[in-house]
């Protein structure tokens, strides 16, 4: 198996048996393709085919089947197509037992359906396993008030990162402010260094500067509506605004001439901003952890995090934050093997050891008391970053594209493609936004 970079959290990736025997033979990492059921007391356990996930998902598995009859099983399968791969499998009889996803959007049809297990009942049961899990996260998988996903590894905050080394030579200081960001870009671009790397080819990378815009000009309350299915959502100031500051920065040269060619998959953006081409890169958590993996000298010296900066006449708390409070382990409902599953989930999702393993890789679990551990670290200072975000955030704006139905989440991103070319303004945006909805 040849790991693939880690993934951002909704963009992709869990495979149904239903899919395709051979799909499954070739992605499978030390697994056969057994059903979704179970086969003969195993039961599948789906993640994504990433190196640094699979450590902390495997010694899980391991650990469990140590003293269980019933015996998980990891099926870890490629991130490109992730969505619709799952949704055929769903519809299929061969659904997974467990299965990684990000909550929203990305279960909330599988939840009405009544295909995924109700964790509630069981989180009554067993307060302890509940109190585990940070409350505000364990919220965020919810759907119409019952719990359907228990955390399965970090949170992933979208954070503003910074080559320490690039902003040390141009004396710039990390922007606190919109003013700020606008006149670093400025100073940036006219010694030759790209301001901003973005990898513009995949339009999810795009939408980060979208949500935090737009929680920080009209407040967490803006998106939300549109969320709901609110009437005449997209039409809110906060979201025309923002796309006019979007085509500013854009225009000013803050993402260079080239960011439409570069993609998430090689590295492209990471690679701009740890060789110094690039000063900043606003991404989710799950950078550092690459940068850790891919740049292991750049991630120790040079690599700088700071939050998203203020917009200076907005209404937004400047603590809220947007991206994935986690992604969560889900249960099918018509799994033969539920009861194991959920002993599984309780067993292992908040326990020392795969904190630990999560800590060691740069991830920050969504536990409770994890400040004693903070030492367990790849980088205490940035693990106490996001752990503070989180606690501190009055909001935790799950993304955006994940929030959404399926079918209105890809007309939004391409047409957020074409404000960045420049191809559509603010109005078009709305538009195509309210003509999906």
């Amino acid at each position: 198996m040849v790991p693939q970079r880690l993934p951002r959290r909704s963009f992709l990736g869990l495979l149904g048996a239903g899919v395709g025997a051979s799909v499954l033979g070739t992605s499978a990492c030390g697994t056969d393709a057994t059903s979704g059921g179970g086969d003969g007391g195993t039961f599948q356990v789906w993640v994504l085919q990433e190196e640094s996930q699979n450590v902390a998902h495997e010694g899980a598995v391991d650990r469990f089947n140590e003293n269980s009859e019933a015996k998980a099983k990891i099926l870890a399968t490629p991130n490109d197509g992730y969505t619709d791969k799952l949704h055929v499998s769903m519809g299929s009889a061969n659904k997974p037992d467990v299965f990684y996803n990000w909550g929203g959007g990305s279960i909330r049809t599988y939840a009405r359906d009544g295909l995924l297990v109700d964790l509630t009942p069981h989180f009554e049961k067993d307060s302890a396993w509940k109190d585990s899990f940070l409350p505000s996260v364990l919220e965020a998988g919810t759907i119409d008030g019952k719990y359907y996903g228990v955390p399965a590894r970090g949170m992933q905050p979208v954070i503003l990162f910074y080559n320490k080394k690039v902003f040390a030579e141009h004396d710039v200081r990390p922007p606190e402010t919109w003013s700020q960001l606008m006149a670093a870009v400025d100073r940036f671009k006219s010694n030759g260094v790209i301001p901003i790397a973005l990898a513009g080819g995949d339009p999810w990378t795009e939408l980060m500067w979208a949500e935090y815009l737009v929680d920080r000009i009209g407040g967490y309350e803006v998106f939300q509506k549109i969320a709901e299915g609110g009437e005449n959502a997209w039409g809110d100031p906060a979201i025309t605004k923002s796309i006019d500051m979007i085509r500013r920065l854009v225009d000013r040269g803050g993402f260079g001439d080239s960011f439409a060619s570069v993609r998430w998959d090689g590295a492209g953006a990471s690679n701009l901003i740890a060789q110094g081409q690039a000063a900043m890169h606003l991404m989710g958590s799950w950078e550092y952890t690459n940068q850790v993996n891919d740049q292991p000298e750049y991630a120790k010296t040079d690599q700088g995090f700071t939050s998203f900066p203020i917009v200076e006449d907005g209404v937004g708390d400047p603590k809220a934050i947007v991206g994935n409070p986690t992604n969560y382990f889900s249960i099918s409902e018509d799994s033969e093997h539920a009861d194991a599953a959920i002993e599984f989930l309780k067993q292992e999702m908040a326990s020392d050891a795969y904190v630990e393993k999560w800590l060691e890789a740069g991830d920050v679990p969504a536990v409770t008391g994890l400040e004693d551990k903070m030492d367990k670290a790849a980088d205490p200072a940035f693990a106490r970053m996001v752990y503070d975000m989180v606690i501190e955030a009055p909001t935790f704006q799950l993304s955006w594209d994940q929030a959404i139905e399926r079918a209105q989440a890809q007309p939004m991103l391409d047409a957020l493609s074409k404000v960045f070319l420049g191809q559509l303004d603010a109005a078009g945006f709305v538009k195509a936004n309210e003509d999906a909805a």
